[in-house]
């Protein structure tokens, strides 16, 4: 009876795990694949768009973002408030608790600010007032944060559906509040006139400066404290950290309240610095942004913090760019980017490895 040779029964091409790469060699492949993306966007919008030639692309994606003072200081803005709520969920993805929920935590916190400003705005001094907004955001945003937590500790839940399913929860009981505050606005909640954070140097420098000190406020938690030890050994392996006598379900609620709570204070900024008001897209999708602005930096801190510019910067040049045309447009190139970045990720990561031929006087009897 004949016998095949092992190498015929192999696939022509199977991927393999890279064991390392050198840091140059993939920040280079990171590079090339930010600036295939450009050129892809570029080519894309002279074929869509009139009068763009490649040379006006690159000059309008950055002059969107840094023409001028009031656009860098929206950038930092912009930039700021995807930060804080990529800051939010980081400790529970440590974890590898995958939070999908940031959006209607944030949504909420920014509701129970509102909702403070709405019943005392006028009652209370500023300060007073300011600090139950505050409050109230960190106390909702890290409610909605434990509730999902409590059913994965004691139920084994999916978490990634649950806090989901929370987001139209959240978006709902926003949509409930305007209907009762302004039933004869068309649910549209006028701005505020009270629960304004005041205004040092520039009207987004406090939100910019409370979201860098929260930053490195994180990267010390979680890095530095028993408590952030405690969630990097549960992301590791659960079991680990059963036997070296951690609970874990006391570690999955602790960290999600914590997540929610900077969720909620990320509602308060929101609402304290910049709408003093509340839609139900006041979030405007920047949750769902934050994974991916998370992940980028590898679920690190200090470099979210060129993550989260870095995508601001596309959405904000590419929105100068497409502003002639249909509004989806810069979510066109924002995405054909970032697509980019995360397929090079898999080079980095894995190889591809080809079948070798058979060696000559192989077993074939």
């Amino acid at each position: 009876m004949k016998t095949h040779d092992k190498s015929a029964r192999e696939p022509l091409l199977r991927i393999v795990k890279r064991e390392s790469m050198p840091i140059w060699k993939s920040m280079l492949i990171r590079v090339i694949a930010v600036l295939a993306g450009i050129l892809i966007c570029a080519l894309l919008s002279v074929l869509v768009l009139d009068n763009v030639d490649f040379l006006k692309f690159i000059k309008t994606l950055f002059s969107g973002a840094f023409g001028t003072e009031r656009n860098i200081w929206k950038l930092g803005k912009n930039a700021a408030v995807l930060l804080c709520i990529s800051l939010a969920v980081t400790p529970a993805f440590r974890m590898k608790f995958w939070n999908i929920g940031a959006e209607g935590q944030t949504l909420i916190g920014a509701l129970a600010s509102v909702a403070v400003a709405y019943y005392l705005g006028g009652k209370l001094p500023t300060p007073v007032l300011l600090a139950l907004m505050l409050l109230a955001s960190v106390l909702a945003g890290a409610i909605w944060g434990g509730i999902p937590a409590i059913f994965k500790a004691k139920w084994k839940t999916n978490e990634t559906l649950f806090t989901l399913m929370m987001n139209y929860v959240a978006t709902g009981i926003v949509a409930y509040c305007l209907a009762i505050w302004c039933p004869s606005n068309g649910s549209v909640l006028p701005r505020l006139a009270y629960g304004h954070l005041p205004v040092i140097i520039h009207e987004y420098f406090l939100l910019i400066a409370v979201t860098l000190i929260l930053t490195a406020v994180v990267f010390v938690y979680l890095y530095y404290t028993k408590q952030g030890y405690e969630i990097s050994v549960v992301g590791e392996s659960e079991n680990t950290a059963r036997y070296v006598g951690i609970s874990v379900g006391k570690v999955v609620f602790r960290t999600m309240l914590v997540s929610g709570a900077i969720c909620g204070l990320a509602g308060f900024l929101i609402v304290g610095a910049l709408d003093h008001s509340i839609t139900t897209t006041s979030v405007g999708g920047m949750g769902f942004t934050a994974i991916m602005v998370s992940w980028l930096a590898k679920f690190n801190p200090l470099v979210m913090m060129g993550t989260s510019l870095f995508v601001t910067f596309l959405q904000q040049g590419a929105a100068e760019i497409g502003s002639a045309v249909d509004p989806s447009f810069p979510n066109i190139i924002v995405g054909i980017v970032l697509f980019f970045i995360i397929g090079c990720e898999f080079f980095i990561g894995y190889k591809i490895k080809f079948r070798e031929k058979a060696r000559k006087g192989g077993s074939a009897s």
